[in-house]
């Protein structure tokens, strides 16, 4: 199954990642409630799936694998269709059965369902916390699970450690029949995209975006109102997405977090982030607030 670019998503919450696109195909559920038996394996390289190919397009392993013998015990992490699925990351190195074939999460046009896609988003978020909760942040010492949750004890301290969700504002800019665009020095070469940012201490998420505008690109803006959110899970983030308008100030690239930014029509945009993206959700929803 392809998802395409052409691939329409009404709201934020239809976004890729978030639950709703996989909630019809998988239920998450707690580690300590697998139920035992056969199953699905999410298989997770890098930032990439392990699929196999099956009649109706890819889908996920099942059975034995010579992977399966990893020092990392596999995670039950929920029902995908109706079957047990568990977790296992497989290290960059690994040598692939050739019947394993590598999905990236960020492909432009992925090859695998938006369910899929999206609940393996969910895989990676799981393993950046399991990765980095082996140990507590209080002590240093081991830790180990609650019994039914996804946070964990610390032996020593007694110390109780949740997922830690990140989040981060992106916002789209508008001035008069403009919106701002903004790239990145790693991104490839010609795409754009909006300006977003971590949320700093005692901020709320408009006091991050309107900080985050000034320091990146000179730019004061106003009247920012929230759009909408998405699960970002690269590696735990969640993208809270804005609206504002244009307060004063000329494009000056002032922390040397970007390449370029620029103010761009509708119709002279350049290469913009895929429509899985809440960037693009974002601006291809700029015609509703530009003024002539």
């Amino acid at each position: 199954m392809k998802m395409s670019l052409g691939e329409n998503f009404p709201t934020p919450v239809d976004l890729p990642f978030n639950r709703a696109s996989f909630e019809r195909d998988f239920q998450l559920d707690l580690p300590d409630r697998d139920p035992g038996g056969p199953g699905v394996w999410l298989l997770l390289c890098g930032q990439s799936l392990l699929v196999v190919e099956g009649e109706d397009g890819f889908c996920l392993p099942e059975g034995e694998s010579r992977l399966l013998t990893s020092s990392v015990p596999p995670l039950y992490i929920g029902q995908w269709q109706g079957r047990p699925c568990r977790l296992l990351p497989v290290p960059d190195s690994a040598d692939l059965p050739p019947q394993l074939y590598p999905q990236p999460l960020r492909a432009i046009e992925p090859k695998i369902s938006v369910a899929m896609l999206s609940m393996a988003g969910v895989g990676q978020m799981i393993l950046h916390w399991e990765q980095n909760s082996r140990r507590c942040g209080t002590c240093g010492e081991k830790m180990v699970r609650l019994p039914g949750e996804w946070g964990k004890e610390c032996l020593t301290c007694k110390t109780h450690h949740f997922p830690r969700i990140h989040p981060c504002v992106i916002g789209l800019v508008v001035k008069g029949d403009e919106i701002l665009l903004a790239r990145k020095p790693e991104w490839a070469d010609g795409r754009y995209s909006l300006v977003a940012g971590f949320v700093e201490f005692g901020e709320c998420l408009e006091e991050a975006m309107k900080r985050e505008v000034l320091e990146e690109t000179g730019i004061a803006i106003t009247n920012i109102r929230y759009l909408g959110s998405q699960s970002w899970p690269f590696p735990s983030q969640l993208m809270c997405g804005f609206v504002a308008d244009y307060a004063g100030g000329e494009i000056e690239l002032r922390d040397n977090e970007l390449a370029d930014a620029m103010w761009c029509s509708l119709d002279r945009l350049p290469t913009l982030p895929p429509k899985r993206s809440i960037a693009r959700h974002l601006i291809d929803r700029a015609g509703e607030f530009l003024t002539a």
